[in-house]
């Protein structure tokens, strides 16, 4: 919890990144299943599947803590959006609403790394002025 309070942005940067891993590494468990010879879908642990939304409430905390020390303006709305369309598309996965390849997942959940990745290095208080909303 420490981690997340003091150095949010590398606790995101490592949820994000843990997320693309997780979803590159889904189909592999996908395909092992059902090259077994006990080839059913519930042999796939549940919880397996619904680690995407643990990646979601992790980031979110990571956002919300990252966006209370930037320096940069732009990084607030940027982390934010980044986090609805990581959402969006989780949400969109999970239900099947529109058709949209995975690569989209991975494109986004990626550079919602590079920003915390980013923010930690270029957009971090030096003192109590800088930050954009002090609470």
């Amino acid at each position: 919890m420490k981690l997340t309070l003091n150095k949010p942005d590398v606790f995101g940067a490592f949820a994000s990144a843990f997320c693309v891993v997780h979803c590159l590494i889904t189909p592999v468990v996908f395909i092992a299943s059902a090259c077994s010879e006990h080839h059913e879908y519930s042999s796939i642990p549940k919880w397996w599947i619904s680690l995407d939304f643990l990646f979601l409430l992790i980031s979110f905390v990571a956002i919300y803590r990252s966006t209370k020390t930037t320096s940069k303006k732009i990084m607030k709305p940027a982390l934010w959006v980044s986090w609805f369309l990581l959402s969006f598309l989780i949400v969109n996965e999970k239900m099947t609403l529109l058709n949209l390849s995975e690569y989209f997942t991975y494109i986004i959940a990626t550079a919602l790394a590079a920003l915390h990745l980013y923010n930690l290095k270029y957009c971090q208080c030096k003192n109590d002025n800088c930050c954009i909303k002090k609470e």
